[in-house]
């Protein structure tokens, strides 16, 4: 194992033993502490997670392997949310929370994450074209239609839960049928030429074949115990943090365990960003929006049928205004790159749209900017129609999703 790499895996580790030794001794620490420590294990072990969960591809394809990373690299973000469903099934006080981390990350991911990926792209195309026009926009493949087809479907899927004021377990097990949809589609794709890795998982990728899948299976397996470990009591001190710093709670819930989990995946994205894989890095996250809307949302009201609660998870009004605003950013998000191109300004108006969302905090500025998105996804929709019914019909398409219409080169195109 090259020296490189094992230092990152144990600076991981060391980063992550405070929390395990804390949960296993049952030792009591401050809830600030605790947001900490247990803050940084789950983080510690998402990179841990990532990179084992890049690198397993160079040795397992198939829609069986594609489920089961699927699963395992959802875990970090995954594993509060559940928590606070399974138990709102048993205490309504989680119940306000249950939804809370989906939202944000949801949110957090198109608003930051997306805008993030295409400006660095944009950069680094631009940095590399010595002469001629400059690239104004991230080209994205044909096969990219399959992915923004499932999304969009579940885009328009989401405004039902508003409507519900709740999540039915029907619906929940409607939407987790289209994840195992969405993974049987995207392995009858098959990649253009061999996966490439950057980082830890290029070390990883480049060991002997015994040596590289025993290191894989033991990351997941150390990866994914740190997390089970530390998910509980990093959820219970999310909440007390908030008491006791005189911090909204359900603010802590919804953004600061999303940058814990979302940290790996945003660094990897961008690593692919800066050689300037910029198509790739912005697929890897726009299949992490299918993932969200799809096993995740319809988990929840089935962890919350498990903890006890009913056959639905009920929202209060504040989430019903969260998914709103979720659920037409998401739309916006598709109207955008329905085209198959994603233009650096449209990448800051989207991040100037989601900064603005941290000013507004009352029920009114919500709506209003639920509907200001909405206008805006109607208009890059109107400007893009002849891209709406290819898109639509890419996911129920039986051929494999061909090339987008020949467009001039854009970043991460070709001239």
């Amino acid at each position: 194992m090259p020296a490189a790499l094992v230092r990152r895996i144990l600076l991981c580790a060391v980063i992550a033993a405070p929390a395990v030794v804390l949960r296993v001794t049952g030792i009591h620490v401050p809830p600030v502490a605790g947001l900490l420590i247990f803050g940084a294990s789950v983080v510690a072990a998402a990179f841990l997670l990532a990179w084992a969960a890049e690198a397993a591809q160079k040795d397992i394809s198939g829609a069986l392997a594609i489920a089961l990373l699927a699963l395992i690299a959802v875990l970090p973000e995954y594993a509060v949310d559940l928590y606070y469903a399974f138990k709102s099934g048993s205490d309504p006080a989680y119940t306000h929370f249950a939804a809370a981390n989906m939202t944000g990350s949801n949110r957090l991911l198109l608003g930051f994450g997306w805008p993030l990926v295409v400006i660095v792209a944009y950069l680094v195309a631009r940095k590399r074209r010595t002469g001629g026009k400059h690239p104004q926009f991230l080209q994205l493949p044909g096969k990219s239609r399959l992915d923004i087809g499932f999304l969009a479907v579940l885009a328009v899927a989401a405004f039902a839960i508003p409507l519900f004021g709740s999540i039915p377990v029907w619906f929940g097990v409607a939407l987790i049928a289209v994840f195992g949809f969405y993974l049987w589609r995207t392995s009858q794709v098959h990649d253009d030429g061999e996966e490439e890795f950057v980082g830890a998982a290029a070390m990883i990728a480049d060991m002997p074949t015994g040596p590289r899948r025993a290191t894989v299976i033991s990351l997941f397996v150390v990866s994914a115990a740190i997390i089970l470990t530390s998910a509980e009591p990093f959820a219970e001190a999310l909440v007390a943090s908030g008491t006791s710093l005189g911090i909204d709670s359900y603010f802590l819930v919804q953004w600061l365990a999303p940058l814990a989990s979302e940290a790996p995946e945003f660094i990897i994205a961008v690593m692919f960003a800066l050689r300037g894989m910029g198509a790739a890095a912005i697929g890897t996250l726009i299949a992490s929006k299918v993932n969200q809307w799809s096993l995740l949302v319809g988990s929840l009201p089935v962890a919350h049928w498990f903890g006890g609660g009913t056959t639905t998870l009920p929202l209060d009004g504040r989430q019903v205004e969260e998914f709103v605003l979720t659920a037409t950013q998401t739309l916006l998000g598709v109207a955008i790159i329905i085209a198959l191109r994603f233009h650096w300004w449209s990448a800051l108006g989207l991040a100037a749209l989601f900064a603005v969302q941290f000013f507004v905090t009352d029920t009114t500025g919500r709506y209003v900017l639920s509907i200001i998105q909405t206008i805006l996804a109607v208009g890059f929709l109107i400007a893009h129609r002849r891209d709406i019914l290819p898109t639509l019909a890419a996911p129920f398409r039986r051929s494999r999703p061909g090339p987008g219409r020949p467009v001039e080169a854009g970043a991460g195109g070709t001239s």
